[in-house]
Parts: structure tokens; C-alpha cells; sequence
């Protein structure tokens, strides 16, 4: 599989050549079509298999003539193309992964192929011959992932060779056919200006984020599926200084951050004997004991979530993550849901995000499908002893427009010694000092001073 791929929404790659995907997907038509119904590339198959023998066109023919079919040289090649393409690689999603402005390529029923270049799904021309073949694919690719998929087994989520993330379900919990989901992932992180001009980062947002990074504030990245959450982790991390020692954990290994010094853990499911398996929350706390400059976790989404926040209470400056929610204002009642089922209550999950969060980081997808930063947040606790965010920075098309919570955010980045401020005509710039000034306690602001 090919291994140049990319997460952000709009292509950094600017014009592109024209794909190949009709061209191959039309060669696993004229397979069928040439050679005969899709019964006959079953008897070919079968004949290879009980031999053990690879699809060479020599072989096939010989599988054809002895079903008592005579085709010409192209026709058979044809059928070498469709067996190959099954047995190696993702077959007909080959042209669609290569294809560097993909993200996501989805298979509903064999005749619908999606993918997502990041201006939304659009409906591709690839077609599989029939249901089977979709299952079959999705079966080898969890095979290949180390898994099981079978009827007693109808699911999978695991991460392929290549760092694909590969998610499918059989029938019948998926209606009518087999539904594979492949999320792709650029081997090579997006660098920040890249995503200035893909319009992820407003102009002028990229200096708020380093400062942000540089000043070693604790945040989480949050936002929909397929916002660029990832993306962007991958590339702030890029930006951590080299003498720095950053520890990922993951649930799936997807961060490729582009630095010298990276220490990567990935959680594992259970053996078909139920044993084994390795957790995130169990990552987290490994990861504490290997002298991390940055903790890492790639998504908050379980008991973890009380485990990173003790480290980053506990002189783990500089931690990250990101975390599913819709918007940067639902993160804080999100956090308390994953630390209930922790065993968390409350008050204490709050005490503990107000004492170890700085800022929240919230992309969304704009009506065109492109991601963006849509919003920056602070943190505010009442006095009731409940977190709550407070808006700092909200997206525009020329830059970062402050909010009330932007006094805040630039006194906490000033930490770095980046000093960020308002001009005081509510659009935000560099450099000039504040010219106003809220209350900063030992630690998260009250709600009353930003108002």
C-alpha cells in the first residue's frame, strides 16, 4: 500500500494529475467482462488456491483452459489484474489510497466507493464485482492487521502495516454487505505553514500556537471525526524543541510528529482466548515512567483521562491530546462523562482539569467540508468548583478575532516569553503588550474576571 497520504482538509499539493483510478478500476471491469461472469475468476481462484500457486498469466491461462475456456493474451491479463489486485495490496482502493488529498475511503455496497479529499464525500467510479469480494478484501486486510473477521466475529478496528486505519463489519450487523471504512495517514507530518495555506490555521494563528507551545501550557485538541485533530497534533508536536523527549500513547499509532526524539506506545486488544490485552489507561502510566518532556495522548476516550490528568498535575508540563466532542464548550462535560466511568466523581475530575488544562484547540469542518481552527478556549472555574471554557480566539478568514477569554491567553503564553496582545480593535496581531490585564491566580482564572 502506498504511503504518502495526508489528514488535513484542503490539498497542500495544489493542481494534480489525473488519477488512475478510472484506468484501473476499468481494468477489474474488462476482467470480469473479457474473461466471463465473475463464476469463472471463482474457478480460477479456487484452482490457484488448491495449488498454492501465485496469479501469473501463465498460470491463469492454464486455470482457463482447463475450465475449457480459450481467451486472448489481453483477456487474460484481465483476470491476472482482478486475481492480483484480491490478493495484494486493498485491490481496486489501491488508485484511491495513492491519491495524496485522500483521507478516508469508504465501501458501502460493492458499487458505491466514497472517499473524502477533504471537501466532503464524493461518490467514486470503482466498482467490486459483488458483495463477496468487498468481504473478502475486508477480510484479508484484517488478517493482514494481525485480527479475526468471521460471522463469530462480525467487526474490526485495527490499524494496517502501513499505519492505515482500517474499520469494517460483515453481515448481517451491516445490512446487505460488507462496510469498510479506511482512514488514511500521511507518513510525514503537515508542517504548520502547510496548513496556513491549506486554511486550517487563519493567518497569523500559527505564532499563537507556537507561543502556546513554547509557553509549555497543557491542551487538548478537540473537535468532530475527520476534523484534523490528528493532523494538527502532528504538526504542533513537529514544532517541540529537538532536546525535548515526547511519549506518545495511542489506542491506534496515527501521530507521525516530525521530530528527532519520539517514544511511541500503542494499545493492544485481547487474544482470541480473551488475554492480552493492553489498554490506553495502561499506556499512560507507562509512559509516566519513561521521563517524558511531553505526554501524549493520542485521543482521550476512556479511564485515561484520570490518568493524564494526574500527570499533567504532577510537573508534566507541556501535555497534549485530543479528544471527540462538537464543540470547545462541550469538552469540559465530556471529560466528566470518561472520568465517571472512571470511577471520578465530580468535583474531583473538575478540581483536577482546572489544576492541569490551559487551553482548548476546537477544529470543525466549514459548510465546503474544509477543517479549520474554528475556536480557541481558556478554562474558568466558578465557584461552585466547576470548569467551564471561555472563548479566547474564534476563527476569521484574515486571523484570530479576540474574545473575552484573549487577555487570558496571552498572560498565560507570556510563561514562554512570546508576547501576544490585542490592538484593541478585537482582531488580534503581534507585538504589542496587553493593554489590559485579568486576575491570574495560582491557577485557573475565575469566571468573574473574565467576564
Amino acid at each position: 500500500m502506498s504511503a504518502r497520504r495526508g489528514q488535513v482538509g484542503t490539498s497542500v499539493q495544489g493542481a494534480r494529475e489525473p488519477s488512475g483510478t478510472a484506468v484501473r478500476s476499468a481494468a477489474a471491469d474488462a476482467a470480469t467482462s473479457r474473461a466471463g461472469e465473475p463464476a469463472l475468476l471463482d474457478v480460477v481462484r479456487r484452482r490457484l488456491a488448491e495449488t498454492g500457486a501465485e496469479p501469473t498469466p501463465a498460470r491463469v491461462a492454464a486455470a482457463l483452459r482447463a475450465h475449457g475456456r480459450l481467451l486472448g493474451d489481453s483477456a487474460v491479463l484481465g483476470v491476472v489484474e482482478a486475481l492480483r489486485s484480491e490478493m495484494v495490496g486493498t485491490g481496486p482502493l489501491e488508485p484511491l489510497l495513492a491519491e495524496p488529498d485522500v483521507t478516508d475511503v469508504l465501501v458501502t455496497s460493492p458499487d458505491e466507493v466514497w472517499v473524502d479529499r477533504g471537501r466532503g464525500l464524493e461518490r467514486t467510479d470503482v466498482r467490486f464485482p459483488d458483495a463477496a469480494s468487498v468481504r473478502r478484501l475486508a477480510q484479508r486486510l484484517a488478517t493482514s492487521a494481525g485480527r479475526r473477521l468471521d460471522d463469530a466475529r462480525p467487526w474490526v478496528d485495527a490499524r494496517l502495516p502501513d499505519g492505515t486505519r482500517l474499520h469494517a463489519v460483515l453481515p448481517p450487523v451491516a445490512v446487505g454487505s460488507t462496510c469498510l471504512s479506511l482512514r488514511v495517514v500521511r507518513h510525514k507530518a503537515f508542517s504548520l505553514g502547510e496548513l496556513v495555506s491549506a486554511g486550517t490555521v487563519p493567518p497569523g494563528g500559527e505564532r499563537v500556537l507556537r507561543a502556546v507551545l513554547e509557553a509549555r501550557l497543557s491542551f487538548l485538541i478537540s473537535g468532530g471525526t475527520g476534523s484534523g485533530k490528528t493532523t494538527l497534533l502532528s504538526s504542533l508536536l513537529g514544532l517541540v524543541g529537538p532536546d525535548e523527549r515526547i511519549v506518545l500513547a495511542e489506542d491506534s499509532a496515527e501521530l507521525r510528529p516530525d521530530h528527532p526524539h519520539v517514544v511511541r506506545l500503542e494499545a493492544r486488544p485481547p487474544n482470541q482466548e480473551g488475554a492480552g490485552r493492553v489498554a490506553l489507561d495502561d499506556l499512560v502510566r507507562q509512559a509516566l515512567r519513561m521521563r517524558p518532556d511531553r505526554l501524549v495522548v493520542g485521543e482521550v476516550r476512556g479511564a485515561e483521562v484520570t490518568d493524564l490528568l494526574a500527570a499533567l498535575n504532577t510537573g508534566h508540563e507541556g501535555g497534549c491530546g485530543t479528544v471527540h466532542a462538537n464543540a470547545a464548550g462541550d469538552v469540559p462535560a465530556r471529560l466528566e462523562a470518561l472520568g465517571t466511568t472512571a470511577g471520578l466523581d465530580r468535583i474531583a475530575l473538575h478540581s483536577q482539569l482546572a489544576a492541569a488544562l490551559d487551553v482548548l484547540v476546537h477544529l470543525d469542518r466549514d459548510s465546503s467540508g474544509n477543517r479549520r481552527i474554528a475556536e480557541i478556549h481558556v478554562l474558568s472555574r466558578d465557584r461552585e468548583g466547576l470548569v467551564s471554557t471561555v472563548p479566547a480566539l474564534v476563527w476569521d478568514a484574515s486571523g484570530f478575532l479576540e474574545e473575552r477569554g484573549a487577555g487570558r491567553l496571552w498572560e498565560m503564553c507570556e510563561r514562554g516569553g512570546r508576547r501576544l496582545a490585542s490592538p484593541g480593535a478585537g482582531r488580534w496581531q503581534e507585538p504589542r503588550l496587553p493593554s489590559h490585564a485579568f486576575p491570574v491566580g495560582s491557577g485557573i482564572a475565575h469566571e468573574e474576571g473574565l467576564r
